[in-house]
């Protein structure tokens, strides 16, 4: 495909990332386990970190998606690309607590995508080792994040614990793919000013 055709592939893919119920091949995790009997309170507490979550897993199409758009090697856009997809699935299944949960999507998503896709193009525009780099530092602060939501969640929220443990494990496969493909460590100054903008996006979309 050209560069324009490509362009109009990650302006579609936007599209549906923001206003398409999203799929998934993977069955969602903790299907299969009860729903826990939990206050209003913490409900909404829930609701809003699966919203900060499903937030981050649309920067995160954006980001894949623009970082493809303007990588150099061939395989290395297949990869992105393939690791989009798995995004997608984290999608559903955020997607799927919020409305378990009686709760609602970010209603920034679209100024969240739009700046990340930018971050993205920006990031593969600068060679393909820092492409990767970027990559790994992002997917290593989304485990942490991540994280932290294990802790802050209900205890007997199980069902959103799953979601959240299995997003874990894909996000480290995807830090650890970048490394193993030649990802440059990152300055500090630049992971230091990733933390600051996603902390800035993490709490404004868990009220927003």
């Amino acid at each position: 495909m050209t560069r324009i055709d490509e362009l109009i592939v990650a302006i579609d893919q936007g599209l549906r990332t923001l206003f398409v119920p999203a799929r998934t091949v993977r069955p969602l995790p903790g299907r299969n386990l009860s729903e826990a009997e939990m206050t209003e309170d913490e409900k909404r507490q829930a609701a809003a970190l699966m919203r900060v979550n499903h937030s981050g897993e649309v920067c995160a199409q954006a980001l894949y998606q623009g970082q493809a758009l303007t990588a150099r090697q061939p395989e290395l856009q297949e990869t992105l690309k393939e690791a989009a997809r798995e995004e997608t699935e984290h999608l559903n299944w955020c997607e799927s607590r919020i409305a378990d949960l009686g709760g609602r999507k970010s209603l920034l998503n679209p100024a969240w995508y739009a700046g990340s896709l930018a971050l993205g193009a920006l990031a593969g525009a600068l060679g393909d080792k820092w492409n990767l780099g970027f990559l790994a530092e992002t997917e290593r602060q989304v485990v942490r994040h991540l994280e932290g939501h294990l802790r802050r969640l209900p205890v007997g929220d199980e069902k959103s614990r799953a979601v959240v443990e299995q997003m874990k494990i894909d996000e480290a496969r995807h830090a650890a793919m970048a490394q193993a493909h030649g990802g440059a460590e990152l300055p500090v100054p630049v992971r230091l000013a990733m933390r600051l903008s996603a902390r800035v996006m993490t709490r404004t979309a868990y009220w927003i």
